[in-house]
């Protein structure tokens, strides 16, 4: 039995399933100050970007996990599944939870990890989502910690998008490889979902001939799978 925050002001329960964490993030989190490179600094350098009224976030967002066993899904086996980490609506409070997530390296397999604006829920049937789909980016693991750090920066940092497009992000640990996702509210807007694409490989860094595909949540929710049949190549 492991402690887990419920949220960053201190209130903590004792759970028997808690994503795990890694001492590896915190150590790093601690060189960081010692070298004089603030995670403030460093998020500030990252994103390229000034957040106002006290490193305020223009969004608040929750980080939550799901751990399951492989087989048919159904929306009730997986909501029953899905744990809150954390929520967060500034710069000092996203540092304090995130030094503390572990590395994509040290998660088993299947496992998702998930981070979305407050009041939207990770599931295709939420009502911010259900009109919606993702973008789907397929990494060797070995690589997959750095995009997904790059990923959840952008995100929280208001690069991916000016407006209220984005729901949220996805990382899926998988056996042989990891799959990041990016989800929007609306499938049917071609010339959004392109700039979705267009923005992500921007801030991964991607090269233009990198293949991303699409799928909307109500293909996902017909065949019962989140990755495979996808709609579109880009």
């Amino acid at each position: 039995m492991e402690l887990i925050a419920d949220d960053y002001n201190g209130n903590n329960t004792l759970s028997p399933s808690p994503p795990p964490f890694s001492d590896q993030l915190s150590e790093r989190f601690n060189l960081d100050l010692k070298s004089g490179l603030h995670p403030l600094k460093k998020f500030h350098a990252m994103c390229h970007v000034i957040v106002s009224n006290e490193d305020d976030f223009q969004n608040k967002f929750v980080f939550w996990y799901t751990g399951r066993t492989p087989g048919f899904r159904t929306q009730t086996s997986y909501e029953d599944n899905i744990k809150k980490i954390v929520d967060f609506s500034t710069v000092e409070a996203f540092w304090i939870c995130y030094c503390h997530l572990a590395r994509p390296s040290s998660l088993p397999s299947p496992t998702d990890l998930h981070l979305f604006k407050e009041g939207i829920r990770p599931l295709w049937e939420d009502s911010a989502n259900c009109n919606g789909g993702k973008w789907i980016i397929r990494f060797k693991k070995s690589v997959s910690g750095r995009f997904w750090e790059d990923l959840v920066l952008a995100l929280v940092g208001g690069q991916l998008d000016s407006g209220d497009n984005i729901c949220g992000a996805v990382l899926s640990i998988r056996i042989n490889e990891d799959i990041l996702s990016v989800w929007n509210r609306n499938a049917s807007d071609r010339q959004a979902v392109m700039g979705l694409r267009d923005a992500i490989k921007r801030h991964l860094k991607l090269p233009q001939n990198y293949v991303m595909d699409y799928k909307p949540h109500d293909a996902s929710l017909r065949d019962n799978s989140s990755y495979r049949n996808t709609w579109l190549r880009g």
